[in-house]
């Protein structure tokens, strides 16, 4: 028994196994790939999913973690980022205050709630306030 065994399919058939056939039918995909020789490290897209609304706007005011200053969150928007950051301006600009967006909720600083719930029901949307 002097047989070269070549490859890997060949031992398998030496033992009685059929060799593994690989699925070349399915197209590889890049979706694993971190680096490449050609064009460096690959970036993989981010999809972000805005999370739906259930039709109103909560405004809570929050001092937690912020050395005692309050800052007024919005949640439940249901918006895209540019349109959060199109309508955290607008508030701002309204309450002459600043303010971010974190996330997929604004915040504004001080306690302007009424201003806010004015702004925000003339741009369309139901106003609940939350918490103390």
């Amino acid at each position: 028994m002097k047989n070269s065994l070549s490859s890997l399919s060949d031992l398998a058939s030496a033992f009685g196994k059929a060799p593994v056939e690989l699925d070349t039918t399915t197209p590889t995909s890049d979706g694993d790939l971190v680096y490449s020789t050609e064009s460096g490290r690959i970036d993989q897209k981010k999809t972000k999913s805005v999370t739906p609304s259930d039709g109103f706007a909560r405004v809570r005011r929050e001092t937690k973690g912020r050395k005692g200053k309050g800052v007024i969150v919005i949640s439940g928007l249901g918006l895209d980022s540019q349109a959060l950051k199109e309508l955290a301006k607008k508030l701002k600009k309204t309450c002459g205050t600043g303010g971010s967006v974190v996330d997929e909720t604004i915040e504004v600083q001080g306690d302007k709630r009424d201003v806010i719930q004015q702004v925000l029901e003339k741009s369309g949307f139901k106003v609940k306030f939350t918490g103390g």
